[in-house]
């Protein structure tokens, strides 16, 4: 993370791709932000293209354009959202799985986290996502047999892959409880730096295997965190049954996709949550909402903008501006805390509305 906080340093400039549906509405959002926070050099920001939406224009879900823009031209990214068909389309892959092997993003990290102050259970955890491997090598095939088609899929677990994600899971863990001791917080996690690694190694003992050796084998590196273990299915019983007990997880890409997910249940909205995408040399903030077509049409807006923007805090987090990070962190639980929300929490606002709600208590 010190080669991203070195290119930080330097200046910002940041690829700002819309993708699809909400995207377009969520992104001028953190956009707004970024650009009022104190604490930061002067962001600037460039448009560009990617998702379903152009797919259907062009032919082509990710221009190289984009690709070549990103890795010539800026600091970091801000991806809005993007439509999953859910049947084949020909020629159609997700740009956002492309971008990632692209730029070499190996971690997603997902913080959920509720407010202080709101109703409902204390949940204070980060999923840390392997984001280049598993089963999202998109390796498959399907045949004809005498007893119908038979689909296969690939899955991949590398050492390599795995020992990385778990070395970025340990940081984190270490980072997390820093920033704790040095806000003085006595909500949310209090336990000793924690990592429960997340598999099913019971069953899937070569690749599942290999994935909990490899992040075990980088514990030795940092002994005051304290390793954990929990298989998959009994992660997601402890997950909605107690919540409070977990911390940082580290899950090969697909574990982590599900769990993240389910984790957004518990602090109200996937329109709450945010992620980054990370690597050793770039960063992309990216809101885990979909394209929520549903809604994308509406007039004004109302789809959630507070995962677009905590991201953009994440990122920001990242790059090592912690304090202006938690000034975007803090505006945002203010809002939250006194209700300025869209309809999928219960409110009544409009996009625009709770950007400017966020923008008055920054």
């Amino acid at each position: 993370m010190n080669s991203l906080k070195a290119a930080a340093s330097k200046g910002l400039r940041i690829g700002m791709i819309a993708g699809d549906g909400i995207g377009r509405n969520v992104l001028p959002a953190a956009q707004r932000v970024l650009t009022a926070v104190p604490g930061i050099p002067t962001p600037s920001f460039v448009n560009l293209d990617a998702g379903f939406e152009h797919f259907q224009k062009t032919g082509v879900a990710l221009p190289q354009e984009t690709v070549d823009t990103l890795k010539n031209e800026c600091t970091a990214a801000m991806f809005g959202a993007v439509s999953s068909p859910s049947h084949k389309v020909e020629g159609y892959s997700s740009p956002i799985v492309a971008l990632r092997k692209a730029m070499d993003l190996y971690a997603n990290v997902r913080p959920v986290k509720s407010v202080e102050g709101t109703e409902g259970r204390m949940v204070d955890m980060v999923i840390v996502r392997e984001n280049t491997e598993c089963l999202y090598i998109k390796q498959e095939t399907i045949e004809d047999t005498p007893n119908g088609k038979v689909a296969r899929a690939t899955r991949q677990i590398s050492e390599y892959a795995s020992t990385r994600i778990g070395k970025m899971a340990f940081e984190i863990a270490l980072a997390a409880a820093e920033v704790r001791k040095t806000r003085g917080s006595s909500y949310g996690w209090q336990g000793k730096p924690t990592v429960t690694i997340v598999h099913k190694s019971n069953v899937l003992s070569v690749t599942d295997g290999l994935f909990r050796e490899s992040v075990r084998a980088v514990a030795s590196q940092f002994p005051d965190v304290v390793v954990e273990e929990q298989i998959v299915d009994s992660l997601v019983y402890k997950l909605f049954r107690d919540p409070e007990k977990l911390s940082v997880l580290c899950c090969p890409n697909l574990y982590g996709d599900i769990v993240s997910d389910g984790g957004a249940a518990l602090v109200g909205s996937l329109g709450l949550v945010p992620s980054v995408n990370v690597g050793d040399n770039f960063i992309m903030g990216e809101p885990v909402h979909g394209s929520a077509p549903d809604i994308a049409h509406l007039v004004p807006s109302i789809a959630n903008p507070i995962a677009s923007i905590r991201s953009a805090g994440l990122m920001l987090e990242f790059m090592g501006f912690t304090e202006p990070a938690a000034k975007i962190y803090d505006a945002v639980d203010e809002v939250i805390r006194k209700g300025q929300v869209t309809p999928d929490l219960g409110g009544k606002l409009s996009t625009d509305e709770v950007t400017e709600a966020v923008m008055k208590a920054l």
